[in-house]
């Protein structure tokens, strides 16, 4: 698979990942406590994981130069 396709690709999955990831983080961030704590340590939390599943992704997508 050439490089452009596998970007293509790698794309298209890291934008469908990311908007399924934000509607989950919305719809669980709304569901916390009302109190300012909890929800920066959920936002906090949640705004450094995404990358966690990506980086396999984005790996992938940059191999085979």
């Amino acid at each position: 698979m050439s490089a452009r396709v596998r970007k293509f690709i790698g794309g298209i999955g890291i934008m469908a990942f990311l908007g399924a990831y934000v509607i989950a983080a919305v719809t669980i961030g709304e569901r916390l406590p009302d109190h300012w704590a909890a929800k920066l340590a959920f936002f906090g939390l949640v705004g450094i994981a995404w990358g966690v599943p990506i980086l396999p992704l984005i790996s992938w997508m940059n191999r085979g130069r």
